[in-house]
C-alpha cells in the first residue's frame, strides 16, 4: 500500500512539473503563461510541492524496493535540473538580479532526488 501511495505522489509531482514547465515556456518571460499566475506564485504553487512530494514518496516507501519508483524519482530530479538550467539560459534582461541564488537550490534538490532514485533502484 505504501508503495502505491508513493507512486501516485511521485506521478502527481511529475504532472505538476510538466504543467509548470509548459506554463513557463508559454509565458516566455512575460508576467504569466496560460495559468493566471505570476512566476513567483507559479513556483510556490506548482514547483514547491513538486520538489517536496518525491522526497516524501521515497521515505514513505523506504522499506520497499521499486524500480518504477526509482525511475520516477530520477525523472523528477532531471526535470527540476533542466528547469533550473532553462531559467539560467534565459537572456540576462529577463533574469532577476539574483538568478543563481534562485536556481542554485533547484540543482541541489534535483541532484538529491536523482540520488534517492538511484538508491531506490539499487535497493
Amino acid at each position: 500500500m505504501a508503495l502505491k501511495i508513493a507512486l501516485v505522489i511521485t506521478a502527481i509531482s511529475i504532472a505538476l512539473l510538466a504543467i509548470y514547465g509548459a506554463d513557463a515556456a508559454v509565458s516566455q518571460g512575460a508576467d504569466q503563461g496560460f495559468l493566471p499566475l505570476d512566476h513567483k506564485i507559479r513556483g510556490m504553487g506548482l514547483g514547491g510541492p513538486a520538489m517536496i512530494l518525491p522526497i516524501i514518496a521515497f521515505f514513505i516507501s523506504r522499506k520497499h524496493s521499486s524500480k518504477p519508483l526509482g525511475v520516477m524519482l530520477l525523472v523528477t530530479g532531471a526535470m527540476i535540473i533542466v528547469g533550473g538550467a532553462a531559467f539560467l539560459s534565459m537572456p540576462p534582461s529577463e533574469q532577476p538580479r539574483n538568478a543563481m541564488a534562485e536556481a542554485g537550490p533547484l540543482f541541489v534538490v534535483g541532484a538529491f532526488q536523482i540520488a534517492l532514485g538511484a538508491l531506490k533502484i539499487r535497493k
